[in-house]
């Protein structure tokens, strides 16, 4: 590790800390292109087990990852260029780094990543949720609500999913250090940096754009699959009516051929008929002219 990290591993707050730092903004204005190039390639892309908080299982797991794709599913469907990020080390300079469990950073490209440096990406985080289900509350309902004011992150919400809470905060300026609560408005928390609404909602952190639910993937998928089935039922449902529709057709040519038929047969019968009864009355004129004919001659 470069000696510039080595001097960045102290701690505001005890100064047992030797976990890697990003250089303070001094620092960094000090710095040539390859030197930060090397700062940010050696800044580790994980943390420590000592400073992340216990593992709490499928509870957290989902309801982070619940979070992560309806977030991701909107902000790609809007087109917008926006970060969303999960567990990331974020390093801001000369802080202790953290990783929260989730990120999202407005203007930023979308693209991989396996730590956000504040002074290499050129803006610090935009949103913060840190989802908690057991354990101490203390680190994120209140040392994080410190922290994460002091280092000026606009908004920071908390989903205490065992007892069914949202919290949220809000930096009342640009220049602010200090939160203030968030309130809601019929259970709805609005979030102005990322212009949607958060509930929790039958035991799941839910965001809402308008009057629209943002699903999840599996939710996606489920949508899809009834979609399809829809889709799937109304092509029977066609391909049915058009059977029938050309069992129809069929039906009526078939009495149109036979009604031609018996038409045909019919104006042949008529002929015939009105050919012997004009031989008739042939043979009638015939024969009465012949007994007029005789009449003349006399006995």
């Amino acid at each position: 590790m470069c000696r510039t990290l080595r001097n960045m591993a102290r701690d505001d707050e005890t100064r047992e800390d030797v976990h890697p730092r990003a250089p303070s903004r001094e620092e960094w204005a000090r710095m040539s292109e390859a030197e930060r190039a090397r700062v940010v390639e050696e800044l580790p892309g994980e943390v420590t087990w000592d400073e992340m908080a216990m593992p709490e299982g499928d509870l957290h797991s989902q309801a982070k990852m619940g979070a992560l794709q309806a977030l991701k599913g909107y902000f790609s469907r809007q087109q917008r260029r926006v970060y969303v990020g999960s567990e990331l080390p974020v390093y801001y300079p000369a802080e202790r780094r953290f990783a929260p469990d989730l990120v999202v950073v407005l203007d930023a490209e979308p693209h991989l990543r396996s730590k956000w440096v504040v002074s290499h990406e050129g803006k610090g985080l935009d949103w913060v949720l840190e989802v908690h289900v057991g354990g101490d509350r203390k680190k994120d309902a209140e040392y994080n609500v410190k922290r994460y004011a002091r280092v000026r992150i606009p908004e920071y919400f908390i989903y205490d999913r065992a007892r069914q809470r949202l919290y949220g905060y809000r930096l009342p300026s640009p220049e602010a250090r200090e939160y203030v609560p968030i309130a809601s408005e019929g259970g709805r928390f609005s979030s102005e940096v990322l212009g949607l609404e958060l509930q929790v909602e039958e035991g799941r952190l839910r965001f809402w754009a308008g009057s629209a639910l943002l699903l999840e993937y599996e939710e996606l998928i489920d949508r899809m699959r009834e979609t399809m089935k829809g889709l799937q039922q109304r092509a029977d449902a066609d391909a049915r009516q058009l059977e029938e529709s050309e069992q129809l057709r069929q039906e009526t040519e078939r009495l149109r051929q036979e009604t031609e038929q018996r038409l045909a047969e019919e104006t042949r019968r008529r002929e015939e008929e009105t050919q012997r009864r004009e031989g008739l009355e042939r043979r009638l004129a015939e024969s009465l002219a012949e007994l007029e004919r005789l009449k003349q001659r006399g006995p």
